[in-house]
């Protein structure tokens, strides 16, 4: 049992992101726009109109406070953690050092999973714009190569979904350089974009659209909370890019919490214009956004919304796969996981094998299911690695109390015991398959741990 919970020392963690083996490019500038690129995208373009449909109505509003509150204490947990122990692997790191290495594992096992998902959910919220793009142009896709075969369309495959990610993956193998300054210039054109269309929608709001405001009662509301956490999922990326940082113990807690901020304030104002434009039952479809304004005429910036969701996604595969690839480079660099994980090419500075794995399995997903399956997978995943934060820095406290952070949580441990109870209730609010699926993942990641990890960590050298 000793075994199971052993601990590596934050000694060892600091001594090893001192060896520099990634380069540290990152300001504090390029991890607000990480943090931002990433939670900005399918939440706002495409998640925003399938729950305000199914689960929230205009209530959705009220669901991304809810979300972002829960976010809000998750993230204070990240940013004392980051600062004090700036090194890669975000919660698994941080789990590592607290909870102990099976318990280290299984995050890390479950946040693969995530970000994995992730990406593959997103792509495929890429591919229905991009494909809404193309038909205003006349240059429709046919359904047989643009639809995963659990749409019900006669779909094969999703190309276009399959294709943007190996696009983003051969740029982020090229090094944390060249798809910083790719991430910066797509986050302007998305925030760009967001604007015009809360400056050009808000003058279509009907406010008899907010009528009923609960129409699923607030039970639906909380599942449109659990639901849209999917939409917030990114902040804590900022976290796994602790050693290409330049100055981790003050960049980080600032660009976890500020981006976080920000994205808050577009998604509660978007999700109000949008739903006060058009009725929300008209808004499950995968381009929201677009069909809001086409629905008042304006179709030459639904075409503008169109191209800018298209780019503005794009930040958000990139950002996923860049989170993948450091989580299984940290766990690898453990002894957690094969040692192909952690092998970085001399001239890129990145994971070169690791990261062109994750984009084939990541394409081979996105191309064959659909969205709402995969968010909801994604979102079992972000609760559970919120909720193990939340404790681990309460642990954290304890055994440390002389580790010196820039940033410290306020009200420990009140804020890290509500945040976690928060996390485990909206884990509650969702769907009894994905629990399944979860179960069944971490069942699988256990038989992992027993049969490889545990013999051939380096702890147990």
């Amino acid at each position: 049992m000793n075994k199971l919970f052993r601990k590596k020392s934050l000694s060892l963690m600091l001594a090893q992101s001192e060896k520099k083996e990634l380069a540290r490019a990152m300001s504090l500038i390029d991890l607000i726009f990480l943090g931002v690129g990433c939670v900005i995208g399918t939440g706002i373009f495409v998640v925003t109109g399938v729950v305000a449909a199914e689960s929230s109505g205009p209530a959705i509003m009220l669901s991304f406070v809810i979300a972002g509150i829960a976010c809000a204490l998750a993230a204070f947990c990240y940013a004392e953690f980051s600062s004090a122990v700036p090194v890669s692997g975000s919660v698994y790191t941080f789990t590592y050092a607290t909870l102990g290495e099976l318990l280290a594992f299984l995050i890390g096992w479950d946040l693969m999973l995530e970000y994995v998902i992730a990406v593959s959910a997103v792509a495929t919220g890429w591919s229905a714009y991009f494909q809404s793009l193309l038909a205003g142009f006349n240059l429709p896709i046919p359904d047989i190569i643009s639809s995963a075969p659990s749409m019900g369309k006669g779909g094969l495959i999703d190309l276009p979904a399959v294709l943007i990610i190996l696009a983003i993956t051969a740029l982020v193998s090229k090094g944390v350089k060249e798809s910083i300054k790719f991430n910066t210039v797509m986050v302007f054109v998305k925030l760009a974009i967001i604007l015009l269309f809360i400056f050009v929608g808000i003058w279509y709001v009907k406010p008899d659209n907010w009528t009923p405001f609960m129409p699923f009662g607030f039970s639906g509301v909380m599942t449109g909370a659990a639901t849209v956490f999917f939409a917030y999922i990114g902040f804590d990326i900022i976290a796994t890019a602790s050693e290409e940082v330049k100055n981790p113990k003050r960049a980080l807690p600032i660009g976890i919490i500020a981006s976080l901020l920000i994205c808050t304030i577009l998604y509660i104002t978007v999700s109000g214009v949008l739903t006060g434009m058009i009725p929300f039952t008209k808004l499950n479809v995968g381009a929201p956004v677009a069909l809001a304004l086409e629905s008042v005429g304006q179709n030459s910036i639904a075409g503008i919304i169109s191209i800018g969701a298209v780019f503005g996604i794009t930040t958000v595969i990139l950002a996923m796969i860049y989170a993948q690839v450091r989580l299984s480079y940290a766990m690898s660099r453990d002894g957690l996981l094969p040692k192909m994980f952690s092998q970085v090419n001399a001239k890129t500075k990145t994971p070169i094998g690791n990261t062109w794995l994750t984009g084939f399995v990541a394409a081979g997903i996105a191309g064959f299911i659909d969205l709402t399956t995969l968010a909801h997978l994604v979102n079992m995943g972000t609760l559970a690695a919120f909720t193990l934060i939340s404790v681990a820095i309460i642990v954290l406290r304890k055994k440390f109390p002389e580790l010196q952070a820039s940033f410290r949580v306020p009200f420990v441990p009140v804020l890290p015991v509500i945040s976690a109870m928060l996390c485990l209730y909206l884990a509650v609010s969702l769907p009894y398959m994905t629990w399944i699926s979860f179960a069944i993942w971490i069942g699988f990641g256990t038989i992992v741990y027993f049969m490889y990890s545990r013999k051939r960590s380096n702890l147990n050298q």
